[in-house]
C-alpha cells in the first residue's frame, strides 16, 4: 500500500510539473531540462537526507521527524537554485531566488523544529503514561494535541483502568482464597479432631454402655457426611473457579425442578418445624437447563432459609416468568441480613457468624457461592434482599437459557 501511494504521488507530481511547463509557454526540450536538473537536484537532497536519517536511526523520535521536513525544504531550495542557474538568470534575479528560498527555508525549518519539539513531547507524554501503568499506577496528564497519539493516550487510560480491575478481582480473589483455606482448614479439624477422640474413647473402652456408644456411632456418621459434605462442596467450587464445569443441558419443567426441591427439603424442615410452601405463577415455563446443577441450586438456597430461619417461622418458594426470564424465589423469615453483609452473602465460605466453629446444622459456607456459580453458567443472575422480616434469594434465567 505504500509503494502504492508513492508511485502515485510521484506520477501526480511529474503530470503538475507537465502543466506548469505547458502554462509557463516552455517548449517540450526546455520543460524536459528544467525538470531533470530540479530533480537530480532535489534527488541528491533527498539521498542526503536518507542517509543523515539512517545514522541517526538510534536518535529520539524528535529529531528523526524532524530529518524528513528538513529534507524537503532542501530538495525545493536545491532544485530551484539548481533549475535557476541552468536558465541562467542574471546575477540579481539569481540572488533575489535566493534570498527567497533562504527566507522560506528558514521558516521551513522553524515550523519543522516546532513540529518535531511537539511530537517528540507527546511520544514522551505516552512513554511516561506507559511507564506509570507498568508500576501499577494510572497516567496522569494532559492528552496530547496531536488526535493519533491522543488516540493512543485514551487507549492507554482505557487499558490501565481494565488493568487496576483486573488487579482488584485479582486482589479480591486472593483474599478470598486465603481464608477460605484458613476457614476450611478449621472445619476439616474440628470434625477430625471429634471422630478422633470418640474413636479413641471407643479404642480404650472408656464407655461401654450399649446407649452410649449408639450415640458415638451416631455421631461419627454425621461427622462423616460432613466432611464428605464439605469434600463435595469445595471440588464443585474448584470447578467452577477454574472454568472446568461443564454442562449438559436438556428441556426441563421449571415446574417439576421447584416441586422435586421443596419436596427433598420437607423433611428438613419438618425436623426444624419450619413451615415450607410452594407456588407456581403462571403455567410453569420450559427451558433448557442443567437439571442436576439447577436443582442443586435450588436445594442450596432451600437448606440455607431453613437453616436460618427459627422454628414455627416459615419458608416460601415461588417460581414464574417475568418478561423473557423465568425466576425462582426463596424467602424466608430469618430476620433479615444485616447491610454490612448483603454485599458477602455469595462469597466464598461466608456464614454471617463471628464463631467459624460449625454448631448444629451449620453449612459449610459455600452453598450460596456455588448456587451462584451455577447460575452464571446458566447465564443468569442471583440476588439478595431483605423483605418482610426476612430473606428473599431470587435466581433468574433467560427462558432460552442453556439454548447456545
Amino acid at each position: 500500500m505504500t509503494l502504492r501511494l508513492q508511485a502515485a504521488v510521484g506520477a501526480a507530481g511529474l503530470g503538475l510539473v507537465g502543466l506548469l511547463c505547458a502554462a509557463l509557454g516552455l517548449s517540450a526540450a526546455e520543460s524536459v531540462q528544467l525538470a531533470g536538473i530540479a530533480m537530480i537536484a532535489a534527488l541528491a537532497a533527498g539521498l542526503t537526507g536518507a542517509v543523515v536519517l539512517r545514522v541517526l536511526r538510534t536518535a529520539s523520535f524528535s529529531i528523526q521527524i524532524a530529518v524528513p521536513a528538513l529534507t524537503s525544504l532542501a530538495a525545493v531550495a536545491a532544485g530551484a537554485l539548481a533549475a535557476s542557474n541552468a536558465m541562467l538568470l542574471s546575477t540579481p534575479d539569481f540572488q533575489a531566488l535566493s534570498v527567497i528560498v533562504l527566507a522560506a527555508g528558514t521558516v521551513g525549518l522553524v515550523s519543522a523544529l516546532a513540529l518535531s519539539a511537539r511530537v517528540g513531547a507527546a511520544s514522551r507524554a505516552l512513554g511516561e503514561a506507559a511507564r506509570r501503568i507498568g508500576e501499577g499506577g494510572a497516567p496522569r496528564g494532559e492528552r496530547p494535541f496531536i488526535p493519533e497519539f491522543a488516540e493512543i493516550a485514551a487507549q492507554l487510560e482505557d487499558s490501565a483502568a481494565r488493568l487496576e480491575e483486573a488487579r482488584e478481582r485479582e486482589r479480591v480473589l486472593d483474599a478470598s482464597r486465603r481464608e477460605l483455606v484458613a476457614w476450611v482448614s478449621h472445619d476439616l479439624r474440628t470434625p477430625l479432631a471429634g471422630i478422633r477422640a470418640i474413636t479413641e474413647a471407643l479404642e480404650d473402652e472408656v464407655v461401654t454402655d450399649a446407649l452410649t456408644v449408639q450415640r458415638y456411632h451416631r455421631t461419627l456418621r454425621r461427622e462423616a457426611d460432613r466432611l464428605a459434605g464439605l469434600v463435595d462442596d469445595l471440588f464443585e467450587l474448584s470447578r467452577i473457579h477454574a472454568g472446568a464445569l461443564r454442562l449438559e443441558f436438556e428441556p426441563a419443567d421449571l415446574g417439576d425442578l421447584v416441586s422435586d426441591a421443596v419436596a427433598a427439603a420437607d423433611p428438613l424442615a419438618a425436623a426444624k418445624g419450619v413451615r415450607l410452601e410452594g407456588r407456581m405463577v403462571g403455567p410453569a415455563p420450559q427451558l433448557a437447563l442443567a437439571a442436576a446443577e439447577f436443582g442443586r441450586v435450588l436445594r442450596n438456597l432451600l437448606e440455607n432459609a431453613i437453616r436460618e430461619t427459627p422454628p414455627d417461622g416459615a419458608v416460601t418458594v415461588e417460581a414464574g416468568t417475568d418478561g423473557k426470564r423465568a425466576y425462582v424465589a426463596v424467602s424466608d423469615t430469618c430476620g433479615g441480613i444485616p447491610d454490612a453483609d448483603l454485599p458477602r452473602v455469595f462469597d466464598t465460605a461466608f456464614r454471617g457468624q463471628a464463631a467459624r466453629t460449625p454448631t448444629g446444622d451449620a453449612g459449610s459456607g459455600l452453598g450460596l457461592a456455588i448456587a451462584r456459580g451455577l447460575v452464571k453458567a446458566h447465564d443468569g443472575d442471583i440476588a439478595v434482599s431483605n423483605e418482610g422480616g426476612g430473606c428473599r434469594f431470587v435466581v433468574r434465567v433467560p427462558l432460552t437459557a442453556g439454548s447456545r
